[in-house]
């Protein structure tokens, strides 16, 4: 497993911290994650197009006015998989945790992957209030062959790699639990717990579109915790700043 870099961005500090004070904003990663399995590499997640590292705002709309891109285009994952020594071409698999354009803005690179994401979640991306929402077409929208999912999905066959349904976030948040040789078990959260403070107070950030669900998928992560599953936060800066991140990954 290795940790890239899908971009980073400034949002009002209030969306994930309700306590903050208002005007206050932070600065928190977009993250992506490379598994390498002898059946295939598989993505998880693309994080941001590098475009809108050049102009935010034509790329998202208003979106980037509470999403500001503080990122350089060489940061969006498409360039920072050359550190694992692959190219686009070599990704087999594009698990996408839900649509928002900060999580599949590049999969249009991937030509010739599979797009695996939860059929609310695609539901949700077809709606007639999809754009604010957060659901850009030309994002998620990119031609591959999608394999929409309903419960839990087991992508490799063999346990090492199990999508779990973790909904509140969007309709069809989803969380992916890996199970390596060496570092043990992980539970990527994604969005289902964007910041530690999340599932440790249990509260759930303004941008919830279901608040019961976001619980319930609270303590779904925090089982998996208990289980001894590190867990991986979508979002949070002082995780992601401790963590093995490019060339280093986790075995």
């Amino acid at each position: 497993m290795h940790l890239l870099s899908g971009g980073r961005l400034r949002m009002p500090r209030h969306i994930y911290y309700p306590d903050a004070a208002d005007g206050e904003w932070f600065a928190m990663p977009v993250s992506c994650a490379l598994f390498r399995h002898t059946q295939g590499n598989a993505l998880f997640d693309t994080g941001c197009h590098p475009n809108a590292a050049i102009d935010g705002e034509t790329r998202w709309g208003n979106h980037a006015r509470y999403s500001e891109p503080i990122f350089n285009p060489e940061d969006a994952v498409i360039s920072q998989l050359a550190a694992t020594g692959l190219i686009a071409d070599h990704i087999d698999l594009v698990i996408c945790s839900h649509l928002h354009y900060d999580h599949c803005g590049c999969n249009v690179f991937f030509t010739r992957a599979t797009v695996i994401c939860h059929a609310k979640e695609l539901e949700a991306a077809q709606a007639s209030d999809a754009i604010p929402m957060g659901y850009l077409r030309e994002d998620w929208d990119t031609e591959q062959t999608i394999q929409a999912i309903h419960g839990e999905h087991d992508v490799f066959g063999d346990g090492r790699l199990t999508l779990i349904p973790l909904p509140g976030h969007t309709p069809g948040s989803i969380g992916a639990h890996a199970v390596l040789d060496r570092s043990g078990a992980f539970l990527l959260a994604s969005d289902a717990a964007p910041v530690e403070a999340s599932l440790r107070q249990r509260y759930a950030p303004s941008n919830t579109v279901d608040v019961d669900q976001y619980l319930t998928s609270l303590n779904v992560i925090a089982q998996h915790e208990r289980d001894g599953a590190t867990l991986l936060f979508g979002h949070d800066d002082a995780q992601w700043r401790q963590l093995r991140t490019g060339v280093d990954g986790y075995d």
